[in-house]
């Protein structure tokens, strides 16, 4: 793996050491020539981290090595600066590369635990269509596992679920929460009521634009189409625009749809420039949501759940509905800090039919096939009325691995 670093290394800053021309037409060619190269070891790199996957699977090890990891970014990083390359560069390349190794690890290994659902065709449903951010999540979650995907756009959460419980789709993808906007409460309210699982999770950067189809300016638009989450997401933006007509859509596919097919000057969609691009939307402005680390979370939903191989960090949501008595919540989550298990997320909502009763949802670190998480729920039942595991999955959010500050400067 060295020779391998050391050699992109080269590729990245070899060629600048002789000035042969300043002809920008060759300058071009080489870098385009550099370029096949670097892909050619990255898919080279790639293929090896498919080994040392196969090796974890005999060994059950751990398919994150955070240690090594610091200490692989720290020597890539001297090496650098050695080659003239700058630390938060060298970083950010090899996080992106890392992230792409560990996932496709816990995919390989994923493959292994559950050899029945490995299909080269899945078909998946989704809110939208083209474009949208549950199409894109999609595809981005499918891309290391399957050959091809069947979509299928749907108007509502309701219909994303009848879809996968009827068998008419393999899988369901359905946002849970944005750090913007947070919860996504009808996804929680459907979810009470089935007996899909879910068997994984993604989390797809959200990069709002104002995009239209045809060349404009920011002043002549009047009105805007989108979903009701990115209109919240942009809440900051849109307050700074005057005389705005608002157009609520179901999904922001279909307003981008509006948007190609209308082709006038005043009108605009609130998306991202990825899926516009698939409706030749133009990106009038970038970057327009309140927080500049703006990410959902979605889930996917099937008629079976999955083992979870114990290589790989894993997820369990629970829902469960508690006596209404004082403390009760409580005593639940008091289990859950003895047994030492991590609750990273915690939602209430109403319960259909029953006012001022709540069903809770939480989310936390542990794999259902460990010891702790079985004796907690077991525990937990003690003080509920209702209690459900919704899915155990792998925990596909790959923190990067921190570089001590003295590494970079």
């Amino acid at each position: 793996m060295e020779t391998l670093v050391l050699t992109i290394s080269f590729i990245f800053i070899g060629n600048n050491t002789v000035n042969e021309d300043l002809d920008l037409d060759k300058i071009r060619e080489k870098i385009t020539n550099l370029d096949q190269q670097l892909l050619e070891l990255f898919a080279q790199r790639r293929s090896l981290t498919l080994n040392v996957a196969k090796s974890k699977a005999h060994l059950i090890r751990p398919v994150r090595d955070q240690q090594r990891e610091q200490a692989l970014l720290i020597r890539l990083i001297t090496e650098g600066k050695k080659l003239g390359l700058d630390a938060h560069y060298v970083t950010s390349v090899f996080h992106t590369i890392i992230e792409d190794s560990v996932l496709n690890q816990q995919a390989y290994l994923q493959t292994l635990a559950n050899p029945n659902i490995q299909v080269p065709t899945v078909s998946v449903a989704f809110l939208g269509d083209k474009g949208s951010y549950s199409y894109l999540a999609s595809h981005r979650y499918f891309s290391r596992r399957a050959e091809k995907i069947i979509e299928s756009g749907c108007k509502s959460f309701a219909e994303i679920m009848q879809q996968v419980e009827s068998g008419q789709v393999d899988y369901g993808m359905l946002p849970v929460e944005n750090t913007s906007s947070g919860s996504i409460n009808q996804v929680y309210d459907v979810l009470q009521h089935t007996n899909l699982s879910i068997v994984g999770e993604i989390t797809q950067p959200i990069e709002h634009c104002l995009l239209t189809a045809v060349n404009t300016e920011l002043s002549k638009i009047k009105t805007i189409y989108a979903h009701g989450q990115p209109f919240a997401q942009c809440s900051n933006f849109l307050d700074k625009q005057k005389n705005l007509r608002i157009e609520y859509c179901e999904s922001t596919a279909e307003a981008m749809a509006k948007a190609y097919e209308l082709q006038d000057e005043t009108v605009a969609v609130i998306g991202s420039e990825e899926g516009g691009n698939l409706y030749k939307l133009h990106a009038l402005e970038k970057s327009i949501a309140n927080q500049a680390e703006n990410h959902s979370r979605f889930v996917l939903v099937a008629r079976k759940p999955v083992d979870v191989a114990e290589q790989i960090p894993a997820k369990t949501t629970i829902v469960l509905a508690t006596s209404q008595k004082p403390g009760a919540l409580v005593e639940c989550l008091i289990v859950l800090k003895e047994k030492g298990i991590n609750m990273c997320k915690l939602e209430s909502r109403p319960i259909q039919g029953r006012p001022w009763e709540e069903m809770f949802y939480l989310d936390v670190e542990a794999n259902l096939k460990s010891l702790a998480i079985q004796e907690a729920i077991s525990e937990i039942t003690q003080h509920t009325n209702f209690i459900k595991v919704l899915g155990c999955y792998p925990i596909e959010h790959i923190s990067p691995t921190s570089v001590p500050s003295g590494a970079i400067v």
